[in-house]
């Protein structure tokens, strides 16, 4: 009789150190899905709006274009991203627009294509920081769109997909030696607007978007030194590798920070989802604090800083701006 009693003390003990040890490492594990923190930054001084485009030159956000809900925007402003503070620029000499696309390249920002409130658009413009000015360059060659991305990867830039009263899928790249853009082949991904790119050491990723109401779900690498896009895992995966996730939506922002990628907000929500290209999987984080929102900036600073400002959610448009600290856990009094 001791014995068995000893052998079920036993037994209780050591079952109850595994549950012990199962909990924590869940908890572990709950800790790590959650970790992220939101920092409230300088609210942008110019009107609340969406669809905005940007670029980034050195430790300045450039921000230009947009829509308030009642008027198509023309204003650039740069945000200071070491002094926390913004300045108004040069206005942009375009048609005021929104859904427009941006990308820098060689010191320079440029900005095309977009959406008049009548008329899709395909002129193309530099804005030069040195002598804050802007001029006129070729138009893009392509059907005039707007929902397009603008991005630059490995020294070369293109802007590609949107929506001309079709869903595309078509890339260009723009040559600033000679002012020319190029037609290139190769996207085998789906056709769409309002996709979202992110850039993590010389390699693009294209995903989200949306064609004809259907939110699409195929995640694309684009190695510029070999012109090649390469599919990878689907933002709606199930696989038995990894925690099931549905990533997929429109009018989304996205970011990259310290080789890894982020897509965050889009059809009004909040969630944000941290993407290592080593592994090819994805994994949620804390949301934004902020109201959640579509059409917001997504910005990558140093490849080490990464912000969503901006947006809109119903009728409401967002002038606030917030960085993300992937590797801090969340915490409500810093804003």
């Amino acid at each position: 009789m001791h014995i068995m009693k000893h052998l079920k003390k036993g037994l209780f003990i050591t079952t109850l150190l595994i549950s012990l040890l199962f909990i924590g490492c869940s908890n572990d594990d709950d800790d790590d899905d959650t970790l992220g923190n939101w920092v409230k930054k300088s609210a942008f001084d110019g009107p609340a709006r969406s669809g905005a485009a940007s670029f980034v030159i050195d430790t300045y956000a450039y921000v230009v274009t947009g829509y308030t809900g009642d008027e198509y925007l023309k204003d650039l402003w740069a945000y200071n991203s070491t002094g926390d503070y913004w300045e108004q620029k040069a206005d942009f000499i375009g048609i005021a627009r929104s859904s427009a696309s941006g990308f820098e390249l060689d010191g320079k920002g440029y900005v095309g294509l977009g959406y008049d409130g009548t008329n899709k658009l395909k002129d193309f413009y530099q804005y030069n920081p040195d002598s804050n000015s802007w001029s006129q360059k070729t138009d893009f060659a392509g059907t005039a769109r707007y929902g397009a991305v603008g991005f630059q990867v490995g020294g070369k830039a293109f802007f590609g997909t949107g929506y001309d009263g079709n869903y595309l899928k078509d890339f260009y790249q723009y040559n600033a030696a000679d002012n020319t853009w190029t037609q290139v082949n190769g996207f085998s991904g789906n056709k769409r607007r309002n996709a979202t790119v992110f850039v993590i050491n010389d390699i693009a990723y294209l995903g989200t978007g949306i064609n004809s109401g259907v939110n699409q779900v195929d995640f694309w690498a684009f190695d510029p030194s070999t012109d090649v896009w390469t599919r990878k895992r689907d933002l709606d995966d199930d696989e038995s590798d990894h925690d099931t996730y549905s990533i997929s939506r429109a009018n989304a922002s996205s970011f990259s920070m310290d080789g890894l990628g982020y897509i965050a907000c889009g059809s009004s929500g909040n969630t944000i989802w941290e993407y290592n290209p080593a592994t090819d999987i994805w994994d949620s984080k804390t949301s934004l604090e902020g109201s959640g929102r579509s059409d917001a900036v997504g910005i990558t600073i140093n490849g080490s800083r990464g912000f969503i400002l901006l947006g809109k959610s119903g009728t409401s448009y967002f002038d606030d701006v917030w960085e993300f600290k992937p590797k801090e856990e969340q915490n409500d009094d810093d804003n």
